[in-house]
């Protein structure tokens, strides 16, 4: 290189790579950490569904839920949703039909647990009839095809819920429809209590027992 050209200023200095230690640091920390692991939530009981009330909450002293698979959970919530349903209509069939029961010339009389005794010949067919179109439209709203395997319910169904609302009073927030779902329930299992202890006493005094 001529001096002229030096002190004109036109030669170039051979630039420097920018230092990598930072970037190796970096790599060798990624390579060897441990990112942590967070762990899954604990299960909710009986999958979060509704029907535990306080002072009661997650009661299962009998352990049925335990170690139980969402379908078997969800069938038998089912079957406490309608044994409950029944239990109700039950409780105001007793109240009503041995107070108030214009039917047959007021042939049907005494405790309630002989009324169906005293009905004509085959008026049972007629609500036979009728409980079993109920069922039929239940299992085949809630419950997998043939095939799909025995006791299974369709994905996605919520037990008891078969889309019948003719007034529209399922709540659309859904903390309101925990709240009335829970009522139900709570009622349900009132019911079937009361209706077991109304036969019981019907059955031992032989009198009505909710005769006003």
């Amino acid at each position: 290189m001529s001096a002229r050209a030096f002190f004109k200023g036109t030669t170039t200095l051979p630039t420097q790579s920018k230092p990598r230690a930072a970037c190796v640091v970096k790599a060798v920390r990624a390579e060897g950490a441990t990112e942590p692991v967070t762990p899954p939530p604990a299960p909710k009981f009986c999958l979060g569904m509704a029907g535990s009330s306080a002072p009661f909450t997650n009661f299962d002293p009998m352990s049925f839920s335990a170690d139980k698979t969402a379908n078997q959970l969800k069938l038998y919530r089912e079957a406490e949703l309608t044994h409950g349903r029944v239990a109700m209509l039950g409780v105001v069939g007793f109240a009503v039909g041995e107070n108030f029961n214009p039917l047959f010339d007021g042939s049907v009389t005494g405790p309630a647990i002989n009324h169906f005794q005293q009905m004509p010949d085959n008026f049972w067919v007629g609500p036979l009839f009728a409980i079993a179109l109920a069922e039929a439209y239940r299992i085949s709203y809630g419950w997998s095809k043939p095939g799909g395997g025995l006791y299974t319910l369709r994905e996605g169904y919520t037990p008891g819920d078969l889309g019948f609302d003719p007034f529209g009073l399922k709540p659309t927030d859904a903390k309101e429809l925990m709240g009335r779902q829970t009522k139900e329930l709570n009622n349900g299992r009132l019911a079937m209590i009361a209706l077991a202890g109304l036969v019981a006493q019907e059955l031992v005094t032989g009198e009505k027992a909710l005769a006003l």
